[in-house]
C-alpha cells in the first residue's frame, strides 16, 4: 500500500496487520490462509494493540492493517478495534494509518462512512475481468465474485479516488495481464498493483514471457501518462523509485520480527500475514501476545539480515541493491527458505528493473515526475497531474 507522506512525517514504517479472523465468504483457489472459524477476541486485540505502541519507535510511522480471511465479515469488531486505537494514549493521527483488505464482496453505505469517517485506507482485491474474476476468487458453491465486487469498487470509487486494487496474477493468466490492467483502468482504478501468486509453481515456460508482458504493461503506462491520465502501476513505480533512489534503502527493506508482525485471531504472532497459515502456533510462529512469549531475540527467522541471500548468483549480482531478494516470505513460498530466492522472483525483478529504465528514459527530462519517486510518492503523479 502505498502512501503519501506528509510534510515532516517520517519514512520509517512500523507494519502491523491483524487477522482478526480466518474465515472467509470466498473460497480462492490460491489463498495463503487456511480457512476456519477463529475470530479474534477483544481483550486479545487489546494487547496487540498495546504492544503496537509499545514497540513503535519515535521516529517511526505506524500502518495498522485488518486482515483476514475476509475482515469485513466481523466489521463490529473492526469498529471497536479502531475505537481502541484512536483512544489509545499514544495514537497520532498523523504517524498512524489504518487500513482494511477485503475481497470486495461485503460493503455498504454503513461501511462507507464508518472508513470515511476514520481515514480508513480500503484496500480491495479484484484479479480482472470476470473470466479472471470468477475462475480464481469465487464463491465456495462455485458461483463467481465479479460482478458484486465491480459493483463494490465502483460505489468506493465515489468516495475513496484512489482505492488501491490488488490484482494477483497466476501462471495460468500471466499472459492477460495487460487486459487486467485495462480492466482495471476502465473501472477508473488509478492506482493498481500486479502481484504474482507466490505460492504457485512457475516454471522456466513462465519466466521466459515476462518481458514481454511487462513490455506491453509499459507501453500501456507510457500511454497513459502522455495523456495526462497516469496510473500508479507498483511493478513499475516502484522500481522507478528505487532506481532513482540509487537502490533500496535499509528501512524499506524486509523487517520481520522487528519493524513488522501480524497477529493472529490466536493471538500468535508471525512476520508477515502472508506466513500465518493454519495458525498452528510452529510454522513461522515468534510467540503469543496473550501469554507474552514473544521470542524476537532467539528467533533465527527474525535475526536473517535483509540482503542476505544465499544464492551463489545474488552474490555478484549488479543489480542486487534495486532486487527484492530479501523479501522472507516470497522466498519461503518459491523456494521453502527465507533467503534463498526462486528463479521467478529473480526473472521478473530483472524483468521490472529493465522495463522501469526504459520508461525513465522515455519520459525524459520530467521534474515533477523525478521528485515524487525520489520522495518515495509516486502515487503523487496521479494527483498533481491535470487533467485533460
Amino acid at each position: 500500500m502505498v502512501q503519501v507522506l506528509k510534510q515532516g512525517q517520517s519514512s520509517i514504517t512500523m507494519k502491523c496487520t491483524l487477522a482478526i479472523t480466518m474465515d472467509c465468504n470466498l473460497s480462492c483457489d490460491y489463498c495463503y490462509i487456511n480457512k476456519h472459524s477463529s475470530i479474534m477476541d477483544l481483550s486479545t486485540a487489546e494487547k496487540i494493540i498495546d504492544f503496537i505502541f509499545e514497540n513503535a519507535l519515535e521516529e517511526e510511522r505506524t500502518e495498522i492493517g485488518f486482515f483476514g480471511g475476509e475482515p469485513l465479515l466481523e466489521f463490529d469488531l473492526i469498529r471497536a478495534i479502531t475505537g481502541f486505537i484512536q483512544s489509545h494514549p499514544s495514537f497520532d493521527p498523523d504517524q498512524v494509518t489504518i487500513s482494511v483488505t477485503s475481497n470486495g464482496t461485503i460493503y455498504s453505505r454503513e461501511i462507507e462512512e464508518f472508513l470515511l469517517l476514520n481515514k480508513i485506507v480500503f484496500c480491495v482485491s479484484c484479479d480482472g475481468p470476470p473470466i479472471i474474476q470468477n475462475k480464481y476468487r469465487h464463491f465456495p458453491d462455485g458461483s463467481g465474485s465479479s460482478a458484486i465486487v465491480e459493483k463494490n469498487i465502483k460505489q468506493a470509487l465515489g468516495v475513496f479516488p484512489l482505492i488501491p486494487v490488488n490484482a494477483v496474477y497466476s501462471p495460468e493468466n500471466v499472459s492477460s495481464l495487460p487486459f487486467v490492467l485495462d480492466y482495471l483502468c476502465d473501472l477508473g482504478i488509478s492506482n493498481i498493483y500486479l502481484n504474482p501468486n507466490i505460492s504457485a509453481s512457475w516454471t522456466q515456460k513462465h519466466v521466459g514471457v515476462l518481458k514481454s508482458i511487462f513490455d506491453i504493461i509499459g507501453q500501456k503506462y507510457l500511454d497513459y501518462y502522455l495523456k495526462k491520465e497516469p496510473k500508479f502501476i507498483n511493478l513499475i513505480d516502484s522500481k522507478i523509485t528505487v532506481i532513482f533512489r540509487g537502490g533500496y534503502q535499509p528501512n524499506e527493506r524486509c523487517r520481520i520480527g522487528k519493524g513488522e508482525f501480524a497477529f493472529a485471531p490466536s493471538g500468535n504472532i508471525y512476520p508477515c500475514e502472508k506466513l500465518i497459515g493454519s495458525d498452528d502456533g510452529v510454522t513461522h510462529c515468534l510467540g503469543n501476545i496473550n501469554n507474552n512469549s514473544y521470542i524476537n531475540e532467539q528467533c533465527h527467522l527474525c535475526n536473517i539480515k535483509s540482503g542476505e541471500a544465499i544464492n551463489i548468483e545474488c552474490q555478484t549480482c549488479l543489480l542486487r541493491d534495486y532486487c527484492i531478494h530479501w523479501c522472507t516470505c516470497m522466498n519461503y513460498y518459491g523456494t521453502g527458505k527465507y533467503n534463498l530466492v526462486s528463479p521467478f522472483i529473480c526473472a521478473s525483478e530483472k524483468a521490472a528493473l529493465k522495463l522501469a529504465s526504459q520508461i525513465i528514459k522515455d519520459i525524459g527530462n520530467d521534474h515533477l515526475f523525478y521528485l515524487n519517486h525520489v520522495a518515495g510518492t509516486p502515487l503523487l503523479e496521479t494527483m498533481d497531474r491535470p487533467r485533460i
